[in-house]
């Protein structure tokens, strides 16, 4: 658990990629150039509430809710750290106080904090912004270790897709309204989104890898990487070849869709109630799922990436640039983004969340999906599997008389007072808790508008005559 990594990592005391801040009543000022340190270096962890000497104060509970808002504040401020990076921060209790953890990734980008750039090293944070060598040093790091910054100078604006670029930016826009990328003319677009960058081998200018890959033209796609593609494969029935396939040569927004769309094409999407509202468990599942394939992947390698659909599991591969080797343990692992670029883009259009927070979804939507628990595991292959749930009797028959009544009353549509008044029941919460909401989510009743769950005019039906289970 989270609690007893914190309490190891204190009891290792501060390195190269932990540091602690005691913030008892307001946040340190000197925070921000570690966190750039840690995002130009190695990452790292931040502990909040604790002294340099181990010490664990805690933070005052009146300040918690102030401090968080003023860390959010400013590592999304560009005028602070640039690039941006998006960071969460997370409240523990340890032994009684409260503090505040926050894991920092490392980046491929080189950040800046107030317009100097920080470096990391065993004696804390320093600042390298004048030393050349240095600073050349780092950004040559950054381009050999994520090939996503692999710049293209003679790739132009023109072999990009200026229809994606304008999708790009109405979905940013509807994730925040008043997101930067609104006023943003394409190139600046792209420039904002770290996707133009300049070589400093070579010392040119251009777009990069990631640029081509969410943007470009599919010509230049398989002009630059020859072997990329997606295989979507449904194998349940020919289980030597395929019963449907699609392969996925394309950027990776519209690569996204087809996956998307291949789950949806061969998936069960069973009714789900999420605070009264319905979701689609299947598509919170393969919408991380999807999101995995395309960002954190190895472009430069020819393995091609895979979504397997099998009788009783989905599968899938893609190419690593492995952090560790083995089962990941979703309660003891520190997400380590493969492409942070693309990652990033990913985020603002609304088809990612922030780090890790994906896996944690993962776990809890395929336990309500399959009753079971997915496998993530970390190799030169990264492999998922997701576990289907055995696909059951049709309208199985629960051995409940009253539900039997409900069902049969509502062969014709039936609203909730009607039913609640068949039923002679007074209390509405109950009827709608313990009764309704389980049938629904059974999938013995339907509503008849099932995208306004909470319609005044809504209504419930039974699709089938209720039958008696044979014993």
């Amino acid at each position: 658990m989270l609690a007893s990594k914190i309490k190891e990592i204190i009891k290792n005391g501060e390195g190269l990629q932990a540091e602690f801040k005691e913030c008892r009543t307001a946040i340190n000022k000197d925070i921000y150039d570690t966190v750039c340190s840690f995002l130009n270096r190695s990452g790292g962890e931040l502990l909040l509430g604790v002294k340099d000497n181990c010490e664990i104060t805690g933070i005052d509970k009146n300040y918690i809710g102030q401090i968080k808002k003023d860390f959010s504040t400013a590592i999304n401020n560009p005028h602070k750290i640039s690039p941006s990076f998006y960071l969460t921060i997370e409240e523990i209790l340890i032994d009684g106080k409260n503090i505040l953890y926050i894991y920092v990734p490392e980046s491929s980008q080189v950040h800046r904090c107030n317009g100097k750039i920080f470096d990391r090293n065993e004696d804390g944070d320093f600042n390298v912004t004048d030393n050349t060598n240095l600073v050349t040093a780092l950004y040559l790091r950054k381009q050999t270790i994520y090939s996503e910054n692999k710049v293209y100078p003679y790739i132009g604006i023109e072999d990009l897709r200026p229809d994606l670029i304008e999708r790009a930016r109405k979905l940013a826009v509807n994730q925040k309204a008043n997101h930067p990328w609104k006023n943003l003319d394409d190139f600046d677009l792209i420039k904002s989104a770290q996707l133009y960058l300049k070589d400093y081998q070579t010392g040119k200018e251009g777009f990069t890898l990631a640029a081509v890959l969410l943007l470009g033209k599919d010509n230049i796609i398989l002009s630059v990487l020859p072997h990329f593609r997606t295989d979507a494969i449904l194998r349940t029935k020919n289980l030597d070849r395929y019963d449907d396939r699609d392969d996925i040569r394309t950027n990776l927004i519209e690569s996204y869709d087809r996956i998307m769309a291949f789950t949806q094409k061969h998936l069960p999407d069973p009714f789900f109630l999420e605070k009264d509202k319905r979701i689609s468990v299947r598509d919170k599942i393969f919408r991380e799922v999807a999101s995995n394939i395309l960002i954190h992947r190895e472009f430069i390698n020819a393995f091609p990436a895979k979504l397997i659909i099998e009788k009783n599991r989905v599968y899938t591969e893609n190419s690593n640039k492995p952090h560790g080797h083995g089962l990941i343990d979703p309660d003891n692992f520190s997400p380590f983004p493969k492409n942070p670029v693309i990652a990033r883009f990913f985020k603002e259009i609304g088809f990612a969340d922030e780090l890790g927070s994906g896996t944690r979804n993962l776990m809890k939507y395929v336990k309500i999906y399959s009753n079971n628990v997915p496998q993530l595991v970390e190799e030169d292959v990264f492999k998922m599997i997701i576990p289907l749930a055995e696909q059951a009797t049709p309208q199985a028959t629960p051995q409940d008389e009253r539900t039997k009544k409900i069902l049969e009353f509502c062969k014709m549509s039936k609203n909730r007072e009607e039913i609640q008044i068949f039923l002679k029941l007074k209390d509405r919460e109950y009827f709608r808790k313990e009764i309704l909401n389980p049938l629904i989510e059974q999938g013995l009743l339907h509503p008849t508008i099932p995208d306004k769950f909470t319609s005044p005019k809504q209504k419930y039906f039974s699709k089938n005559k209720f039958k008696k289970q044979e014993g």
